[in-house]
């Protein structure tokens, strides 16, 4: 089991309030990811949870059990770091055992737990050696088998990925998604990148100065933004957002938003005229950025074959249907 329950949880240090007045609840089973940008409260929430920090308001409940002033340990939780820490001079095995040895485990059923977890991992062939032999992406499912063996009622991730260079980040996402499949063990994940929440995620809560903006499925949260933040936030490249003049005429909204992708381009007619800049080919697409002269810099996601030439003047026309509208105070409007 693995439901968490935050009721009316705040943080503050001194004076200043950090996390004010969250609730929120997680299911069992479900991967959900904190997202936010830095400085935002996501890794104060995880710590909170995790029992690192102490809540200054609030309850934390663990399956019905509340478990607000109770020890790091004794919560059934465990967390892997953006860093390692891994102990040097012990071999893998020994590294990922080290847990069950502390809690006094027998011999024969660390063995085990080791072993299961070794091949889930892919580090059987492994286990003998020590962290200085193994790449980046080594280290950090040996920091994961470290988790794993306890068993936890959660896992909980903090940017484990940060210090991983873009392949391996790429490679360790879908690792750890299958994992999740795996396991079915709730698992909480705090990251900055909103790519990796909206490839992880059965959930994100996307905060923002320590407040929860909305909560949602990726494709919720892409399709359905409840208010400018978090359409600015989600998606890559970002929302293009649109006010004054170049807003009138839709629906009365203060702002208008249009995701690169809902953008038709011409060389004839459109909504806004503009003048071709920096084009940047990833092969099946092109995202190109225009500058408008009635809604300013505009990003277009089209074809990779796409045969447009720096300093080229063309149209640009939102698809209607796709619009995302927004009033003067940020939110949607339906």
């Amino acid at each position: 089991m693995g439901n968490i329950t935050l009721q009316n949880v705040s943080k503050s240090f001194g004076a200043t309030s950090i996390i004010p007045n969250i609730d929120l609840t997680i299911e069992d089973g479900e991967f959900v990811v904190f997202v936010g940008p830095s400085g935002c409260g996501k890794s104060t929430l995880l710590r909170l949870i995790a029992g690192l920090e102490d809540v200054s308001g609030g309850k934390i409940m663990i399956d019905g059990r509340d478990v607000t002033q109770e020890a790091p340990a004794k919560r059934g939780l465990a967390m892997v770091f953006q860093s390692y820490a891994l102990y040097p001079h012990m071999t893998v095995r020994n590294n990922i055992a080290f847990p069950l040895k502390m809690a006094g485990e027998d011999k024969a059923v660390i063995d085990k737990k080791v072993t299961d977890a070794a091949r889930v991992l892919n580090l059987t062939n492994y286990l003998d050696r020590r962290p200085g032999q193994l790449s980046g992406g080594q280290r950090q499912r040996v920091a994961i088998g470290r988790a794993i063996v306890r068993q936890p009622s959660a896992f909980l991730f903090d940017e484990p990925l940060s210090n991983l260079d873009a392949a391996l980040r790429g490679t360790m996402r879908l690792e750890i998604s299958e994992l999740h499949q795996q396991l079915k063990t709730t698992m909480i994940y705090v990251t900055h990148d909103q790519v990796e929440a909206m490839t992880m995620a059965d959930k994100i809560v996307v905060l923002n100065a320590g407040n929860i903006e909305q909560v949602g499925s990726p494709l919720e949260l892409y399709r359905s933004p409840k208010n400018l933040f978090v359409a600015g936030f989600i998606g890559s490249p970002r929302m293009n957002l649109v006010s004054g003049q170049a807003a009138d005429g839709m629906g009365g909204a203060a702002t208008v938003g249009v995701r690169p992708e809902h953008i038709q381009i011409s060389r004839d007619s459109g909504t806004w005229r503009g003048t071709v800049g920096v084009a940047e080919h990833l092969g099946s697409d092109t995202f190109l950025h225009v500058q408008t002269d009635q809604a300013g810099p505009i990003t277009v996601r089209a074809d990779g074959e796409v045969g447009l030439e720096h300093g080229e003047t063309v149209f640009l026309t939102p698809v209607p249907s796709k619009v995302h509208r927004f009033d003067a105070g940020g939110l949607a409007l339906r």
